[in-house]
């Protein structure tokens, strides 16, 4: 799952949130004096990647777009965050745009607090809105156009995000079918692992 995904799959709390999305740039790494929140959100995150890179139905739609492929799970979370964002009302109470507003707004607060390493990360979030990229598949395009710029010259050689998208828009209802079997499984998962209580935006 990408980050969109991570951050609705958090617990209702601005550290909890920020520490799934920055599993990823710190490589699941907690700083000195971290809160529970923060450590909680790195731990929810390995827990979120490992389920899902296991699942069936994710393996399912990786297998839509060929048998061969080094960057094929990129793809497909990046679709997701995608299918997320075109069935969003079907899993939160709150609309996409209040929920993003207020994570952003939650987050700058938090900036000053953190450690410049997580800050960075955080902060490049918030000031280009990545979390709100995903509304059509021309913007998945987009993305995938962000991954290819960021890709070794050794494996860009090999592979691309951008080389699946016209196999993404081919499939898009059967991957969007995966996903909607898929993802209320992960939520079930991470509700086992958080606080439910929590959990206030979920439907």
């Amino acid at each position: 799952m990408n980050w969109l995904a991570h951050i609705f799959l958090s617990e209702y709390n601005i550290e909890f949130q920020v520490a799934n999305y920055l599993a990823d740039p710190l490589k699941g790494k907690v700083w000195d004096n971290s809160s529970i929140h923060i450590k909680n959100g790195m731990k929810i995150h390995k827990l979120i990647d490992s389920y899902t890179d296991a699942h069936i139905l994710f393996k399912t739609s990786k297998n839509r777009l060929g048998k061969k492929g080094l960057l094929k799970a990129v793809v497909i979370d990046l679709t997701y965050d995608y299918l997320l964002t075109k069935n969003w009302n079907s899993f939160s109470k709150i609309p996409l745009d209040e929920f993003l507003n207020e994570f952003y707004i939650n987050s700058h607060k938090i900036l000053p607090s953190l450690p410049t390493h997580a800050a960075t990360p955080l902060k490049r979030m918030i000031d280009f809105d990545l979390l709100n990229k995903y509304q059509s598949l021309e913007q998945l395009n987009e993305a995938f156009l962000r991954v290819d710029k960021r890709l070794s010259p050794r494996l860009a050689t090999r592979d691309k995000a951008s080389f699946y998208y016209e196999r993404v828009c081919e499939n898009i209802d059967k991957i969007e079918k995966d996903f909607l079997e898929f993802f209320p499984e992960l939520c079930i998962e991470v509700e086992r692992n958080t606080n439910k209580e929590s959990l206030i935006h979920w439907k």
